[in-house]
């Protein structure tokens, strides 16, 4: 990821935040056939290895899993995004000289992927997932709600999945390349916006 250094987020706690806040991935692989890519919820173990762990499970149909021994992988996770419309500068009224850009979040993460159908360490994974994104539910939904033999045979429909991350980049683009009065202009638009995440990144430019 093209990352200039007024855009780069060196700190690892900020990067695995970044990836927390995501939680939907893209997963993408070099296959002898091309790229292959595979949307997926995924864990974060932050004490294990030098920049932490991803988990979690492929569908044992998808044949993502299969190639996933071929060299390394890496893991997308964007966090809000939003169009940056020139107008909002201060610059415009000033110069002209503006154009229009996009501001986001991202981290991308690479290392090696690993995968293992062993029952114990799959329900462990799937219990976590499931157990991570109830949690803000009033009445939160757990794996052992359902019927063991019903779990134990999805479980055989699954293929896990480790990724130890062995580098890792992040960016957060937020204008900070322009001066304090265009930035504000840049907030201030956001702000009003009826989109979320439009409104998310004119929270994180302040």
């Amino acid at each position: 990821m093209y990352t200039p250094a007024h855009f780069r987020e060196d700190g690892l706690a900020a990067q695995h935040e970044i990836i927390r806040a995501a939680r939907l991935c893209n997963l993408v692989s070099q296959t002898p056939e091309g790229l292959i890519a595979t949307p997926l919820p995924l864990l974060l173990d932050p004490a294990e290895g030098p920049f932490g762990t991803l988990y979690g499970h492929f569908a044992r149909a998808n044949p993502h899993w299969k190639c996933a021994a071929d060299g390394e992988a890496l893991a997308i996770f964007m966090g809000p995004d939003a169009y940056v419309s020139p107008a909002w500068y201060a610059t415009k009224a000033e110069t002209g000289k503006v154009v229009p850009t996009w501001n986001y979040v991202a981290v991308h993460a690479y290392g090696p992927l690993e995968t293992f159908d062993d029952a114990d360490r799959l329900l462990d994974v799937v219990s976590r997932l499931s157990d991570r994104h109830e949690a803000p539910r009033a009445n939160p939904w757990a794996v052992a709600d359902a019927p063991a033999d019903y779990v134990a045979g999805m479980l055989k429909g699954i293929v896990g999945l480790r990724m130890p991350i062995t580098r890792i980049d992040g960016k957060r683009k937020l204008s900070q390349n322009r001066n304090d009065a265009d930035r504000t202009g840049v907030a201030e638009g956001l702000a009003v916006s009826d989109d979320s995440a439009d409104r998310a990144v004119g929270v994180l430019i302040r």
